[in-house]
């Protein structure tokens, strides 16, 4: 049996709140959780005049830089959501995995705010657990295993988004016309606004007229989310939200080779850079205009905090290797049939190559780990894999270019076949790695903006936020409640 072997931590005791030493808020709080998006980057582009809302958001907060004080391979932003929303480093919560999120030991920022009987709503942020009954909404990130959306009339647009983002790379998405119909009733009467019309047909018909363009789909869904988030937003007048986006992190991931080839020993195509230069400014113009959706919906009275929990940075510590790439499986059932992996109840794919099997016994699940661990290509270990209890988390281990004669080898009976009859390679190379440090503006109506140099810690965020809503941080919680400026004296 596997051993919890984190730090215990007290639980949270709503009787006990105290009075924090920021004063109360008198609005909702609005927390913008865009995944990974640079401090760098995001002041080169508001100085070349690119992000008019961004520029007045940051303008009108408490401008702060955070660290993650972590390094890899504990700097992911599945980790980094964790501590966000719980206040607890990751050596306190323990939470490796992206899907592991249900596994938290303590109450999230969400919880602890609904305990007063305030209304809560958690937009796609990624990784995270909630407690049941809960008032309010919660939509989990698309890559979620252990939580499901609430209410239960959020499955429709959780179902279509999570099938579409898990297969971004595939050309194949898993949904039947069933899936797009309910999905299509949901949108018209939660929020699907003109806006949004009119940029899925443009997309669709930019993409049948050029053949090129499918990238940018990951913004439709994004502009997808913001209806729903808006939707439920006045429905439900939330004292404390959340809204997540994830598509430029995978821009910046992707592309950050066409925005600067300069370091890169690899140099993008010139077709590449015909499609894919300015790809990552896109995606911060995109959600530049989400931003000022959502500010200007939100009463005057609102807290709006933007944070990124890392940013990213060149990668190019695969570039003598050919840089890095990575595979995943076309479909599942033919690479388990072929490892001979039996009892596998469901699978779940998680981000890039990753995924979870999960099992009804841990005899069935130590099989199946050490039929994945069996498999090679050209002598060398084909997939990661780790097991915990009932639980397989695997994906491929080479990011290498392959040969596309290469044979998969080690299945059931000294089976082999060819690698590519079971996976596919994903176009774009590696561009783009974590760097620990993001993004904290909070714009507080009544309080003087500051731009503060110090670094602060992403433990931090959580302790803050709650300050603001008169509550004392719970003991586990080892960050410091940040200064949130003085009020603007008044004539």
């Amino acid at each position: 049996m596997a051993v919890d072997t984190r730090p215990s931590v007290r639980p949270f005791n709503p009787s006990s709140q105290r009075r924090s030493s920021n004063s109360p808020i008198n609005g909702p709080l609005v927390l913008l959780e865009f995944n990974e998006l640079s401090p760098v980057l995001m002041d080169m582009f508001i100085s070349q005049g690119h992000l008019p809302n961004f520029k007045r958001l940051r303008d009108a907060s408490q401008v702060f830089t955070t660290d993650a004080e972590e390094v890899a391979p504990n700097l992911d932003p599945w980790i980094q959501w964790v501590t966000v929303h719980s206040g607890l480093s990751f050596d306190q919560h323990g939470i490796h995995h992206l899907g592991d999120g249900d596994k938290l030991a303590v109450k999230s920022l969400w919880d602890m705010i609904a305990v007063g009987g305030k209304a809560v709503w958690v937009c796609g942020s990624m990784n995270i657990k909630y407690d049941k009954p809960l008032r309010g909404a919660v939509v989990p990130d698309p890559w979620t295993v252990g939580m499901s959306p609430f209410p239960s009339e959020l499955e429709p647009y959780y179902l279509f988004v999570q099938r579409n983002v898990q297969e971004y790379t595939n050309d194949r998405v898993p949904l039947s016309k069933g899936d797009y119909s309910r999905f299509l009733k949901f949108m018209m009467t939660h929020g699907l606004s003109v806006h949004t019309v009119r940029s899925i047909a443009q997309q669709l018909l930019g993409e049948r007229r050029t053949g090129k363009g499918r990238w940018k789909r990951a913004t439709i869904l994004d502009k997808l989310q913001r209806d729903v988030f808006l939707h439920y937003f006045k429905k439900l007048r939330p004292a404390f939200s959340t809204f997540f986006l994830n598509s430029t992190a995978h821009f910046q991931h992707a592309h950050w080779r066409n925005m600067d080839p300069e370091p890169f020993k690899i140099k993008p195509t010139d077709a590449d850079q015909a499609e894919y230069q300015h790809a990552v400014r896109y995606g911060y113009e995109e959600m530049d205009r989400i931003v000022g959706d959502i500010v200007g919906a939100a009463p005057s009275n609102a807290v709006v905090v933007l944070a990124t929990a890392l940013s990213q940075q060149p990668c190019l510590i695969y570039e003598d290797i050919g840089g890095k790439t990575f595979y995943r499986p076309r479909t599942f059932e033919p690479l388990l049939k072929f490892a001979g992996i039996s009892g596998c109840q469901k699978v779940e794919p998680v981000m890039s190559e990753q995924f979870h099997l999960r099992f009804g016994s841990e005899s069935d699940a130590a099989d199946a780990a050490d039929r994945l661990t069996a498999l090679r290509i050209d002598g060398r270990q084909a997939m990661h894999v780790e097991r915990r209890e009932t639980n397989v988390f695997s994906g491929c281990t080479i990011f290498s270019s392959l040969d596309h004669e290469v044979l998969l080898e080690g299945g059931a009976g000294g089976a082999s076949t060819s690698f590519f009859r079971l996976f596919y390679q994903v176009e774009s190379l590696k561009s783009g790695m974590h760097h620990p440090e993001g993004i904290l503006w909070m714009r507080i109506p009544g309080n003087r903006p500051n731009a503060h140099s110090e670094k602060v810690s992403l433990r931090d965020v959580a302790p803050t936020l709650l300050s603001m809503f008169g509550i004392e941080k719970p003991d586990y919680m080892k960050g410091t409640v940040l200064s949130l400026g003085t009020p603007v004296a008044r004539a």
